[in-house]
C-alpha cells in the first residue's frame, strides 16, 4: 500500500484460483450465525460483450471489490477461500470476509459474506486453522473449531482508539458458515499499540508443540513472530527485519517448511513477503527468503541487503499483478498451495471493470529447488486446479507447429477462444526475437505479446497494445524476466482469461502475471519472429 494512497494506510492487502467466476451474495450481518434470510450460496457469471472483462477461470465476485485472500483452509474435501472484499461497493473500503468454496479449486461457490464490517471494526486479513486438538477449548471433542485470526482495524467505538490495528480471533462450528467473534478479543497487541500491525498467518510448529504466529509492523518493514498453544495467547518469539527490498510496506507475511527438491529429505524455511510499492515489476509484489528457523528465530540465506538492486531480491512473480498470496492450510498433495490476489495498488481502484472489481490467480503449487548458488521457489499450477481445467476442456488438445519468419501468423479458429492453457516452446534458433500474440487482432497490431530476446535471454510480457490502459498511468506496459534456454529451446505454460495472463516457465523460477483489457472482439492467437526464423510449438486445451 502507497503510504500517500489514503485507503493504503488503512489496508489493502489477495484471495483464489483458476475458478469459475461466482456471484457474491448481499452480506449477512457481522458475526452473527447464519439465519432462514441469509442470501443463498450462488455461483454464476460469464464473460459477455457487455461484461467482457469478466475472468472465465479465476474467482471473483458478481459484484463489488475484492483484494488480498485470507483464512484459506481445506476440510473434508473443500477448499474454502475467504478474502478482503466490500460488499457495498466497487471500490476498497468497508473491509469484511467474502467467502468462497470448492471442491476442484477451479469451479466455486459464493457464500453469505462471513464477517462484515462495522463502525467499530473492519475485519483485515488474517488466516484460519482447523483446532483439531480443541486446544482454544471453543468447541467440543467431536466439533473441532475453525479458527480464525484476523486484524481489528479499529474505528470509531471499538475495544481500541480509533486506527488502531491488533489481531482477534473469531470461530466457526458449523464448517465456516457463520462465525462468532471471541469475546476476549483482541487476542494480540502491541505495547504501545500500533497502527501497521497486520496480516496474521499460522504455521503449526512440530518440534515445539505449538502454533507460529507471523504479523508485519508493516511501515517499519518488521516481521514479527509469536507462539501460542491454544490459539488465545501469544508470547512474542522474534523480530525479522534488515534484508531485501524495503521500498514500500510488508504485508501478509508467511512462514513455510519446505522439502528441497532432490535433496534427499532436506528441509528449508521459506518466508513470504509482499511489499508495496517497491515490487520488481513496480507497485505491489511479492518477495521471498530462504533459511532456517529453530522454533524462535527464522534467519535468511544470501538474502539481498537493503537498498540492493531489485533484481538481487527474490521474487515469487515478475509480473504486476500478483500479490498478498498465502497458502491453503491443510491442503492435500504435500506442497504448498498458493492463492493470491491478481492486482497491484498502483492502479486496482482504477481498472475499468463494473460492477466488479479484483480476481484472484490461479491456484499455484510452490517447489523449492536448487538454483545456482541459492535455493529457489518454482511455481506452477496447482495439480488439483491443473486437473479440473484439463477435465472442464474435455480433454479436446489442439495442437500446431509452425516455422514463422518476421510477420505474425494466425494459428487458427481452434486457439480463438478468449480463454486457454497453452503449452508453448519456443525455438528461436537465430531469430532476435520470437513469440506469441494472445487476444490480438487479425494482423496481430494490437493483443498481448509473450516474447524472448535470445541476445539478452529476456522473456517479456508486454501489454502496452493490448487494449485498455489509459485508466492510470502507472499501468506499466511490459514486464520481464532473465531466462535461460534449454537445449536451445524455452518452455511456458500460459492460462490466458478474460483479462488476465500468467505464463510459467517449468524449467526455471520465473513467473509472470499480468492483467490487461482487451477488445471484445481480438480473439486471434498469432506467433511471429523478428530477424530470422523460428520454431514456435503450440498445443492447447481450453479451460
Amino acid at each position: 500500500m502507497l503510504l500517500q494512497n489514503p485507503f493504503k494506510t488503512l489496508r489493502p492487502a489477495l484471495c483464489a484460483a483458476a475458478a469459475v467466476v461466482v456471484a457474491l451474495s448481499a452480506g449477512c450481518t457481522g458475526p452473527k450465525p447464519a439465519t432462514p434470510d441469509a442470501p443463498p450460496a450462488v455461483s454464476s457469471a460469464a464473460p459477455s460483450a457487455q461484461d467482457p472483462w469478466r475472468p472465465a477461470v479465476h474467482l471473483t465476485a458478481e459484484r463489488n471489490w475484492i483484494n488480498d485472500p485470507n483464512g484459506l483452509v481445506y476440510e473434508n474435501g473443500t477448499y474454502h477461500a475467504f478474502y478482503q472484499h466490500n460488499p457495498h461497493g466497487n471500490f476498497w473500503g468497508n473491509m469484511s470476509w467474502g467467502h468462497s468454496t470448492s471442491t476442484d479449486l477451479i469451479h466455486w461457490t459464493q457464500q453469505p459474506v462471513a464477517m462484515e464490517a462495522s463502525e467499530a471494526e473492519e475485519i483485515f486479513s488474517g488466516a484460519i486453522v482447523l483446532d483439531k486438538e480443541n486446544a482454544s477449548g471453543l468447541g467440543t471433542a467431536g466439533n473441532q473449531p475453525m479458527v480464525a485470526l484476523y486484524t481489528s482495524a479499529y474505528g470509531k467505538g471499538g475495544a481500541r482508539p480509533a486506527g488502531v490495528q491488533a489481531q482477534s480471533l473469531a470461530y466457526s462450528l458449523d464448517h465456516g458458515k457463520s462465525w462468532q467473534k471471541y469475546k476476549g478479543n483482541p487476542v494480540l497487541d502491541l505495547a504501545p499499540s500500533n497502527n501497521n500491525f497486520r496480516d496474521p498467518k499460522i504455521t503449526w510448529y512440530e518440534p515445539g508443540g505449538y502454533w507460529v504466529m507471523t504479523t508485519v509492523v508493516a511501515d517499519a518493514q518488521v516481521v514479527k513472530l509469536f507462539k501460542s498453544t491454544d490459539l488465545l495467547h501469544w508470547d512474542h518469539l522474534s523480530d525479522f527485519s534488515g534484508v531485501g527490498a524495503q521500498g514500500g510496506l510488508w504485508e501478509v507475511p508467511e512462514l513455510l517448511q519446505m522439502d528441497v527438491a532432490g535433496g534427499n529429505g532436506l528441509k528449508k524455511w521459506v518466508m513470504l513477503l509482499s511489499i508495496n510499492p517497491g515490487g520488481i515489476a513496480g507497485g505491489s509484489g511479492m518477495q521471498y527468503f530462504v533459511g532456517d528457523f529453530d522454533g524462535r528465530t527464522f534467519t535468511a540465506e544470501n538474502a539481498a541487503k537493503p537498498g540492493a538492486p531489485l533484481t538481487d531480491s527474490q521474487w515469487l512473480d515478475y509480473g504486476a499483478d500478483y500479490y498478498a498470496a498465502n497458502s491453503i492450510s491443510g491442503a492435500p498433495g504435500g506442497k504448498p498451495v498458493l492463492l493470491g490476489w491478481m492486482g497491484n495498488w498502483d492502479y486496482a481502484q482504477d481498472v475499468p471493470t463494473t460492477p466488479w472489481r479484483g480476481a484472484m490467480a490461479v491456484p499455484r503449487e510452490l517447489e523449492l529447488l536448487r538454483d545456482g548458488g541459492r535455493y529457489a521457489l518454482r511455481s506452477g499450477i496447482a495439480a488439483a486446479a491443473s486437473g479440473a481445467l484439463g477435465e472442464a476442456a474435455g480433454g479436446e488438445v489442439r495442437r500446431r507447429n509452425l516455422t514463422v519468419d518476421g510477420a505474425a501468423e494466425p494459428l487458427g479458429g481452434d486457439f480463438t477462444v478468449r480463454s486457454q492453457l497453452l503449452d508453448v516452446e519456443l525455438e528461436p534458433g537465430e531469430a532476435a526475437e520470437t513469440g506469441l500474440v494472445l487476444r490480438g487482432s487479425a494482423d496481430g497490431k494490437r493483443g498481448l505479446r509473450i516474447s524472448y530476446e535470445r541476445a539478452t535471454g529476456t522473456l517479456k510480457v508486454d501489454r502496452s497494445r493490448a487494449g485498455t490502459g489509459n485508466f492510470s498511468r502507472l499501468f506499466s506496459p511490459y514486464h520481464q524476466a532473465k531466462v535461460p534456454l534449454r537445449d536451445g529451446k524455452l518452455r511456458l505454460r500460459i492460462l490466458l482469461d478474460s483479462s488476465s495472463v500468467e505464463v510459467f516457465t517449468p524449467d526455471s523460477t520465473v513467473a509472470i502475471s499480468d492483467t490487461f483489457f482487451p477488445a471484445w472482439d481480438d480473439t486471434e492467437t498469432l506467433a511471429f519472429s523478428r530477424g530470422g526464423a523460428a520454431e514456435v510449438r503450440v498445443s492447447s486445451a481450453a479451460p
